[in-house]
């Protein structure tokens, strides 16, 4: 008798256990991002986790970087770069399904200097003084990198750019490493993402560039891989992105949710995505 009413028990704890628990409990996706999307993109990575029982593995770089592990290694459910640019490469090259394809948050290019603007930069000129540090991350590999030199390209003269060139002490790895430059002291400059003093408030201020000098808004796409072992648990995590929770955790942390958000920072409304080839002078610092 007491046996047949522990299994029972057992049984119906066993049932309630499996109503409970979701049936992606256990499973994982493997995420390749570009660090331009860092502080929500692991906070969201969290939740998803304990609302899912998903485990989430993260691996951030520059967007060009990320995306050939992905493509060398023949594997990952979702590419997450930090712009259009390189999804467009990923679509080129049958990487991704385009038509999983969504735009998450847009990002302003600006000026990032340390907190106070000690060295009193004001403008995209000031750039080219001597003397100055200034860094930009690696333009074949990193997208802000990428915007960096298509901004000077288009806005500055041949000798400003020559001059800024020699201010050049180093070609950063990601969006994070660029941030990392400033709070760090290791540059007095870098061309970075207006949210980037978001992450590092007591280090880190944005000096806007001009309305006429901002190229184009950026945005960050994502994607799922052609790799993917489960394209509809892959499609649950963007799903849970896009959704209110997923989009609040962006919005918590200063990105902007819409075109319109980032061109009223700008003061002017600009085009949003798109490509840019890097001149090959500037491919080697």
């Amino acid at each position: 008798m007491k046996l047949s009413r522990f299994l029972t028990l057992f049984c119906v704890s066993i049932i309630i256990f499996f109503a409970i628990v979701p049936a992606s409990f256990g499973k994982e996706l493997f995420i390749f991002a570009g660090a331009a999307s860092k502080p929500p993109t692991e906070e969201a990575a969290i939740a998803f986790e304990k609302k899912t029982g998903v485990k989430i593995n993260l691996t951030f770089g520059g967007s060009g970087f990320v995306l050939s592990q992905m493509m060398l290694g023949k594997m990952g459910d979702i590419y997450f770069p930090g712009s259009s640019d390189f999804m467009e490469i990923a679509k080129q090259k049958g990487l991704v399904f385009s038509e999983s394809e969504r735009n998450v948050v847009y990002l302003v290019p600006a000026i990032n200097v340390q907190k106070g603007n000690p060295k009193r930069i004001r403008s995209l000129r000031d750039l080219a003084k001597p003397g100055l540090r200034v860094v930009i991350a690696n333009p074949e590999s990193v997208c802000v990198g990428l915007y960096a030199v298509e901004i000077f390209e288009k806005n500055l003269k041949a000798t400003h750019i020559a001059a800024l060139r020699k201010n050049l002490v180093n070609y950063t790895e990601s969006c994070e490493k660029t941030a990392t430059a400033i709070s760090m002291k290791a540059a007095d400059a870098v061309i970075g993402w207006s949210v980037f003093q978001y992450w590092d408030p007591e280090r880190i201020e944005t000096i806007p560039l001009k309305k006429e000098e901002v190229v184009r808004i950026g945005y960050i796409p994502i994607a799922i891989s052609k790799f993917t072992k489960d394209r509809a648990l892959a499609q649950k995590f963007i799903d849970y992105i896009m959704s209110d929770e997923g989009r609040s955790i962006f919005r918590k942390h200063h990105y902007f949710m819409t075109p319109d958000e980032a061109s009223a920072w700008v003061g002017q409304k600009k085009g949003v995505g798109g490509e840019y080839k890097v001149p090959a002078w500037w491919t080697v610092k």
